[in-house]
């Protein structure tokens, strides 16, 4: 009974021990071997804008998180899409009205964020 149930799971588990020796072994080669003294360009402000800060209580623009909840929000969409579009030969026409009325609102909340400036840096 145990050998068939190890006999079963053998390549599960030989698969998970060779990713974790690779994962571990390049990890390590990239410690070794990579260059230990970055140039300046590497240390300078990166997307963010402004150099980065020591003191976590500074004073931060909500507009990063305005900008961030509004990404989230409506990048979570393609989620509902990518299977929408897979089965809409098997869900028929209550399936593609219901993913046009979804579009819809999400379309309708995107304009307001738009017409209320929350997209406008200045």
């Amino acid at each position: 009974m145990i050998y068939n149930l190890l006999s079963d799971y053998l390549s599960i588990v030989l698969f998970l021990f060779i990713a974790l020796a690779l994962s571990l072994g390049f990890v390590l080669i990239n410690f070794l071997v990579a260059p230990k003294n970055p140039d300046p360009e590497k240390l300078s402000a990166y997307e963010c804008g402004f150099d980065a800060f020591d003191d976590s209580r500074i004073e931060f623009d909500v507009r990063f998180y305005l900008v961030a909840i509004l990404f989230i929000i409506f990048d979570l969409e393609i989620a509902f899409l990518f299977p929408w579009a897979i089965s809409l030969g098997n869900i028929g026409a209550l399936g593609f009205w219901s993913m046009i009325l979804f579009l819809t609102i999400l379309t309708i909340g995107f304009i307001y964020e738009w017409k209320k400036g929350a997209l406008d840096w200045d």
